[in-house]
This record gives structure tokens, C-alpha cells and sequence, in this order.
């Protein structure tokens, strides 16, 4: 018997676009003889699609009347872990055995929508509701790293309210703390939004107030010269890391333009890095994946330091990009585990921590 397999795209997030390709890649891949695929789309307004051709009809931008709206309700008659009921005529329920979010950013990527799976008692691939929401917020983030002494640059996290009413002393203290260069990112996006480099006072004043736009939290961290390094995890509570990557950005920093719009940005796999720098990166990006109790999968982002060397840790994506071009798949296939392989696998260690989970469960005996 096919596992059924949902896969969830799209979303209210401004990585939505990103999501579809991804989303496309992963239903191309997944192999057929295997698993029932079963395609559904958020609209940017929030509404679930399901039947008919959601990935389609999010790609053209149409108003989702050749879709059924999709309805998410834990176990029942149908005696399946979780359904999702299109509310079409017929009305029957679809029944699924697990779902695989890829939706990148904000109301996908930051514990919203595992909460909900969470509640519908259905397995679904990547990082539980913990790991996501600290994997979004850069700040949380850098505590729980923090917490395991692992090495990061020198940052300051400001609120947007203590940058409106006192702009000038909030720079004063990020000076004081970090000098220049630095960057300044909101705390809670990805893709490199909303992100920008200073080298004075003028350009760090112009960087909050950008950062600002996104977020009440911002992140400023200190700028190094160094090289953009990423290894990817895989796995649950024994996770392993992959061959390191580079990236080469077309522009001065891996920003949303030289991620999606402009060419010319090079991935280096394996990234030629001395063996014992490669050995580091892998060893951090475990205890990365550790430090926020992160399941399935992440890509791990790092800094080499030209000159010294040395490994800084920057962050962790818990829905990392997924197209077949995407680090995160090619890392996994230059370290001997192909695409469709990597698919498989994620599944089987989303259905491995279900399991547990429901063995956890029903070995509670209350007095």
C-alpha cells in the first residue's frame, strides 16, 4: 500500500514564490510506485487548496475555483491519523500518513503550521513546533547557541521601539558593542530580507530603519571578512551533516538578489576548504541542529573567517530551499545520497518521531 504523502506550499509569507518551486521539485521526485502524492496550496490570504491544480493555480495567480477549499481535523471515523476533507460534493474525507511542509518564512517555517499538525496528531517532515520558532528568530537562535558556547560574531538584538524613541543612543551602544562593519537583519524572516551592510554611522541609521520595516526585533551583527560556508543535517535525535558547501555571491554579501534575482553567484560542492575547517563546520552543524531540538532536516550556515580560519556559526534553516539546485539536496547528493533518496528518507524519519512520540503518549498511566 502507497504512503500518501501531503504536500503543504505556498503560504502568506513573501518567500511564497520560493515555496512553489521547491514545493514543484519535491512532487516531481517523489516516487511514485511509492507514495500517493497529494498537492496542497495556501493562498498568500491564507486559504488551503486542495484537489484540482493548486500548485498551478498559485503559480498563475487565479482565484483557486478550479481547487476545493482544504480542511485539516484530527484522527476520526475514518480511522486515519489526521484528514484533510475537501469540502466538494461528495464531501469524503482524504486521509493522510504524513505531510511535508516546504514553506519557507513566516506562517510555515516558524512553528505555526506544526502547531496545527501537532494538534492534528499527523507526522509531518522537519522540526517540531520548538525548533521552528527558534529556528525564525535569529535572537532566540543565538541564545540557544549561546547556551552551548558555540562560536558566533559579536551581535546586539534591538527592539524597534527602543530604535524610534532613542535613535541616536541605540546606535551608540551597537557602536560601542561592534564597531563597523556590520549587518543589520530583521529577526524574524529569511531569504536574506530586509538585510544590510554599514561601514558608518549614516549607513547603520538607514539599515535599522529598513530592518525596522519587517520586524519589532532586529539583529545587528558585527561584520567580518569572510567566506559564506553551509553543510546540511539530517536526521532525528542521531543527526548527521554532509559535505560542506560554499557560496560565492554575485554581490557583496548573499542578500535576496544574489539569492533569486541577479546571476552569477557560484556553489562551490564540496566547498575547498582545509579538511580541518571542513571537520568543524560538520561537528558545529550537529550541535546547531542540537541547540534548538531540531528534527528531519536543516541547512546550517557558517563563517570562515579569511585570514584566521576560524568557524563562526550563523544560523540554521529549519525548511531549508529544496529545488533540485537548492545547497541543502546538493550537499546531501555530493555526500552519497541522491534526491530522490534524501525524500524517502525524510519521510521515514518524520514517521520514526511520530511513532515516538505516540509511544511517549500511551506509556502515560495518570495515578
Amino acid at each position: 500500500m502507497k504512503t500518501r504523502v501531503a504536500v503543504l506550499f505556498g503560504g502568506r509569507s513573501g518567500e511564497h514564490e520560493v515555496s512553489l518551486v521547491s514545493a514543484d521539485s519535491i512532487i516531481q521526485n517523489l516516487d511514485r510506485s511509492r507514495y500517493e502524492v497529494v498537492p496542497i496550496g495556501i493562498t498568500k490570504e491564507g486559504q488551503w487548496l486542495l484537489e484540482g491544480d493548486p500548485l498551478g493555480t498559485l503559480r498563475e495567480g487565479r482565484t483557486g475555483n478550479s481547487c476545493q477549499p482544504a480542511l485539516l481535523r484530527p484522527a476520526d471515523e475514518a480511522g486515519g491519523p489526521a484528514t484533510h476533507t475537501a469540502l466538494s460534493s461528495s464531501n469524503m474525507p482524504l486521509v493522510v500518513d504524513v505531510v511535508f511542509p516546504v514553506l519557507h518564512g513566516p506562517f510555515g517555517e516558524d512553528g505555526t503550521v506544526q502547531g496545527l499538525l501537532e494538534m492534528a496528531g499527523v507526522p509531518y517532515v522537519g522540526g517540531g513546533v520548538l525548533a521552528s520558532a527558534a529556528g525564525m528568530d535569529k535572537a532566540i537562535m543565538r541564545a540557544l547557541f549561546k547556551e552551548r558556547a558555540l562560536p558566533m560574531v559579536d551581535h546586539v538584538v534591538v527592539l524597534r521601539r527602543e530604535w524610534e524613541a532613542d535613535p541616536e543612543g541605540t546606535m551608540d551602544r551597537i557602536e560601542r558593542a561592534l564597531g563597523y562593519p556590520s549587518f543589520t537583519k530583521p529577526a524574524n524572516l529569511g531569504s536574506s530580507v530586509g538585510i544590510s551592510r554599514a561601514v558608518d554611522r549614516s549607513g547603520l541609521a538607514k539599515a535599522l530603519a529598513e530592518a525596522s520595516k519587517y520586524d519589532r526585533k532586529l539583529v545587528v551583527e558585527q561584520g567580518i571578512r569572510c567566506r559564506e560556508i553551509e553543510c546540511s543535517v539530517l536526521g532525528n535525535d542521531d543527526p548527521e551533516a554532509s559535505v560542506p558547501g560554499e557560496i560565492v555571491p554575485c554581490n557583496d554579501f548573499y542578500d535576496y538578489r544574489a539569492k533569486y534575482l541577479d546571476e552569477g553567484s557560484k556553489l562551490l560542492i564540496p566547498a575547498p576548504i582545509p579538511t580541518e575547517a571542513a571537520e568543524e563546520v560538520r561537528r558545529l552543524a550537529i550541535e546547531a541542529f542540537k541547540a534548538v531540538d531540531c528534527a528531519g532536516m536543516a541547512r546550517v550556515d557558517f563563517f570562515l573567517e579569511k585570514g584566521t580560519g576560524r568557524v563562526y556559526l550563523n544560523e540554521i534553516n529549519t525548511i531549508p530551499g529544496f529545488t533540485k539546485i537548492s545547497m541543502y539536496p546538493k550537499l546531501w547528493e555530493a555526500s552519497g545520497l541522491p534526491y530522490a533518496r534524501l525524500l524517502d528518507r525524510l519521510i521515514e524519519l518524520a514517521l520514526e518521531r511520530h511513532a515516538d512520540k505516540l509511544r511517549c503518549a500511551t506509556s502515560f498511566q495518570p495515578d
